[in-house]
């Protein structure tokens, strides 16, 4: 067969429809041009921006550094060091811990305000979790180990140390305080407690002048303090006796004396768990706390806080570096090399009327409905091993895998007991090519496509590691650099992804593909928009079906899923990106492959950068 090509004056872009089969060529590529360079000014902006902040302009400075620790163990930290101190004037140290399936990134907040402040600050990675070795929880958490190091500094002053950790991470500082009894002065919990996964119980004397910043809307009430709603740990035995005091513990009231250690006080911010990375108020309680029981720190007013200016920095640019996907990809597209990919949309054969809303209410629900039940199958029998080490991941995973094996059967079974008889193809949903065959030569070369298009993003995240210190953020969502040891681990998970995005990218190029009321195809935009929606809205909807509840007063719709639940945050940007990304390519190769692949190795990068390894490898 003789491939047509279709010819259009320069200054065209061609239009995403055509003869199927047709190659469209000679498009004009000045918007994909003006496109990258978009993307690069916000990627240099929002680093350049966050750059600012978080060194203080240029009064901080931020080391990378790496020290050994028990059992051999290597641990990873970003070290924060105010302009002025030295060995011979030295200065307040504070250590920073974030808390489970985070890594020092996530403590940003507090560390810059800590910084500014004059202290030097030591945010310390967990085992197992950002590049410390692992296994997660191994040696304390760490926490030992961070303490020891932040100590061994001649340019910390040994008698006021302070700890701060998030979640998990003020277990690690509770086992790091036990093990050092008076290695530290004052420490502050933020979402969590004493007493829990291994750290010690607390006591009216143990931890040393602690503030406990606990929020309002804690989804972890009940694991930290035994309680279902957040407000009513003022009324435990165990904070009772944590405060000394047999009556209800008052919020913003000082117990004990700083001076003989037992000092305690209890902040309770109008916020969420994970949103005390984010909240000015619960980070303004850490910085009066360690005010109040530190010395030798500047006098700065704790509402007096600019962090959030990196954190809208790094949002810029993680803008930058999505977009920087699509016009680096349509240019590649416009290559000698790939420019035989570029093929029009075939004939569209799915679903209209009632039977499309049909399949997008399936289409969003079942995810949402499986989305504990799985990753719970998993936790009892997917075990981290050497080949699939991260335990949330391997949750994720199967949740991929078995809804990908749900949609799949659906899909089939319109196929064969519908849509064939209408004269679809498994051409029209852009898995094989006219005349039913697979273009194994074009699938390579959409893998490479793929390939080197993240390579480029990933680029982008290495110069930008390089010269700002910083990676591309906000809030939960992270794309950070990978060391050795995760790119091994990416490997692992690749695959299963794939599938299941090979499977995701048919059910949006042939069943979910929607036509206006004339019978023509959709605008590029809006589709992206019809896409993002099928493949996102279900968890904006789960996460209102546990929220809803819990902030009119009562306790989250399904309260024993706090976890899983706070993890469902990350899937509505990383699946709207999808949904973005498979739309355009699909549109730019008539195909499903190239923005599989792409979505898959983004997704893989992603969650195994930022998620824990629980197997020691």
């Amino acid at each position: 067969m003789t491939t047509k090509v279709q010819e259009r004056p320069l200054g065209h872009e061609p239009e995403d429809r055509g003869t199927p089969g047709t190659v469209l060529t000679k498009g004009s590529s000045r918007v994909l041009w003006y496109l990258l360079g978009l993307s690069l000014v916000l990627v240099l902006l929002g680093n350049s921006l966050a750059w600012a902040i978080q060194t203080d302009w240029g009064n901080v400075k931020i080391k990378d550094v790496r020290f050994m620790g028990t059992n051999g163990t290597q641990m990873s930290a970003l070290l924060y060091i105010p302009n002025g101190v030295t060995n011979k004037k030295p200065a307040p140290g504070i250590l920073a811990v974030h808390g489970y399936i985070n890594s020092r990134e996530t403590q940003d907040g507090f560390a810059i305000e800590f910084a500014r402040r004059g202290y030097v600050v030591l945010a310390m990675d967990q085992t197992g979790h950002g590049y410390s070795d692992p296994p997660a929880f191994g040696n304390g958490f760490g926490g030992p180990d961070g303490l020891n190091y932040l100590r061994s500094l001649d340019l910390v002053d040994k008698n006021n140390i302070g700890m701060e950790g998030h979640s998990m991470g003020g277990w690690t500082i509770g086992v790091a305080a036990g093990v050092f009894k008076d290695g530290y002065k004052s420490m502050v919990l933020e979402g969590s407690s004493t007493g829990t996964l291994g750290a010690p119980d607390g006591t009216p004397t143990f931890p040393r002048n602690l503030g406990l910043v606990y929020s309002k809307y804690d989804e972890f009430s009940q694991l930290m303090w035994g309680v279902d709603k957040p407000t009513d740990i003022v009324k435990t035995k165990k904070l009772q006796t944590l405060f000394n005091t047999t009556d209800t513990v008052e919020v913003g009231k000082l117990y004990g004396s700083i001076q003989d250690g037992t000092a305690r006080k209890l902040y309770q911010p109008a916020t969420t768990h994970p949103q005390d990375h984010i909240s000015p108020e619960a980070i303004g309680d850490a910085m009066e706390w360690m005010g109040m029981t530190l010395q030798g720190g500047k006098s700065m007013a704790p509402s007096d806080q600019v962090w959030f200016w990196k954190e809208f920095g790094n949002l810029v640019a993680l803008i930058g570096m999505v977009l920087f996907i699509f016009p680096l990809g349509g240019l590649l597209l416009r290559t000698r090399f790939f420019g035989d990919l570029r093929e029009a949309l075939p004939e569209r054969k799915g679903l209209s009327g009632v039977g499309w809303w049909v399949g997008a209410v399936i289409m969003v629900a079942v995810p949402i409905i499986t989305f504990y039940w799985f990753q719970h199958w998993s936790d009892d029998n997917v075990k981290p091993s050497g080949l699939f080490p991260q335990s949330i991941n391997n949750g994720v995973m199967m949740w991929a895998i078995f809804n990908g094996l749900i949609a799949l059967g659906l899909f089939l079974v319109w196929h064969f007991a519908l849509n064939r008889r209408a004269g679809g193809t498994f051409a029209n949903y852009g898995l094989t090519w006219q005349g039913g065959g697979l273009a194994w030569r074009k699938i390579g070369k959409s893998a490479l496509l793929a390939i080197t298009v993240m390579a480029g993003c990933y680029l982008l995240l290495a110069i930008s590691d390089w010269l700002f210190k910083t990676d591309f953020r906000f809030w939960v969502l992270a794309v950070k650099l990978m060391n050795s040891l995760q790119f091994r681990i990416f490997l692992s998970y690749l695959l299963p992804f794939t599938a299941f995005f090979l499977v995701q990218g048919m059910l949006l190029q042939g069943q979910m593909r929607l036509a206006n009321r004339k019978g023509e195809e959709l605008g590029l935009g809006k589709t992206m928009l019809i896409n993002v929606a099928l493949l996102a809205v279900g968890f904006v909807f789960l996460l209102l079906f546990q929220y809803i509840p819990f902030f009119a007063g009562g306790t989250m719709t399904i309260p024993t899923e706090p976890l899983l639940t706070i993890v469902a945050f990350q899937f509505v940007p990383l699946l709207a990106i999808v949904a973005l990304i498979q739309t355009y390519f699909i549109r730019k190769t008539g195909h499903i492959y190239t923005g599989a692949f792409m979505s898959a190795i983004f997704i893989t990068w992603v969650i195994v950068a930022g998620s824990a390894i629980q197997f020691a490898l």
